[in-house]
């Protein structure tokens, strides 16, 4: 009896598990801490290109006025390419927000609407049958002035390449108000 009852108890927490959970169909990626990464995944045309790529939690165009303070332009996104001095060497910065979803199919609401339509009621979850969250990145190309990609690892001045983006991300994340970069810079 005692066996039969827990072979109850766990069949149906199982099913209640799978009938409550959700399935991602899609999982944005987490680079909380910056990553170089194949740029094909957040921009198709970067085919071959490395970007140096991190999750962006601050509000829209936040880096845009960051870089626009920190190298005192103001940065069309036609033509990118900010100059930067690494390692002694002039390279170009561009960079991107990027949005990566997580997608969901969330099975609780597919079943309640099928077992409303036996009772011949029309489906009235059909709105929460997927979900879908945004994830907002900065992803960064740097090129050289030869236009090779520095992000690639055989590159010499890689290393650095990467050093110095990991520090813009860190300047940024922690900077609240970017007119103070210009006395930082002094």
């Amino acid at each position: 009896m005692n066996n039969t009852m827990t072979y109850k108890s766990i069949t149906f927490f199982g099913l209640f598990l799978l009938l409550a959970s959700c399935i991602p169909l899609k999982i944005a990626p987490n680079y909380k801490h910056g990553k170089v990464v194949k740029g094909k995944k957040f921009v198709k045309v970067f085919k071959s290109q490395q970007v140096f790529a991190f999750n962006d939690p601050k509000e829209a165009n936040e880096f845009y006025t960051y870089i626009n303070e920190k190298y005192q332009l103001v940065y069309d996104d036609d033509t990118g390419n900010v100059p930067v001095q690494i390692a002694q060497n002039t390279m170009y910065l561009t960079f991107y927000e990027v949005e990566k979803a997580t997608k969901t199919y969330n099975l609780l609401p597919v079943l309640a609407d099928k077992a409303l339509e036996t009772a011949n009621i029309g489906p009235v979850l059909e709105n929460q049958y997927s979900s879908r969250k945004g994830h907002w990145y900065i992803v960064m190309t740097l090129t050289d002035s030869e236009y090779q990609d520095v992000l690639q690892e055989d590159h010499p001045h890689h290393e650095s390449a990467v050093s110095y983006l990991q520090s813009l991300r860190q300047e940024y994340l922690i900077t609240a108000q970017y007119n103070e970069l210009q006395f930082l810079e002094q």
